[in-house]
């Protein structure tokens, strides 16, 4: 199986839909197994994420008020995925390419107004 990133919006409270995926594949956000050996990793949660290691449990839903925060973990992420990648031994490019899938749905979230979902 395939973890997956995408966007939604509310088309009126608690009724969401997801938005048109990109033709280009960006919506890969790893493997089924990233959930616990990547994101939800204990080497994650030691540099400081808190959204992504709820993968680790289930999907992750992160809330349009919460995009920004979001967004920040990204950033934090990103700055660390040679130790990522080692640590998961999915390798640092493999960690940066699914990152960046993960970045470009919440930046595009933030444009919307909508959330992100990654299942």
């Amino acid at each position: 199986m395939t973890l997956l990133v995408h966007t939604f919006v509310y088309d009126e409270p608690e009724k969401w839909r997801l938005l048109d995926d990109p033709d280009d594949g960006s919506d890969m956000a790893g493997f089924e197994s990233s959930r616990t050996k990547l994101w939800g990793s204990e080497h994650a949660r030691a540099i400081g994420a808190r959204f992504f290691p709820e993968l680790a449990a289930g999907d992750l839903y992160v809330q349009p008020e919460d995009v920004e925060d979001f967004l920040a973990e990204c950033e934090l992420l990103r700055r660390h995925t040679a130790q990522l990648g080692a640590h998961s031994g999915y390798g640092e490019d493999y960690v940066a390419d699914r990152l960046a899938n993960i970045t470009r749905a919440a930046l595009r979230a933030r444009s919307v107004g909508g959330g992100v979902l990654v299942w």
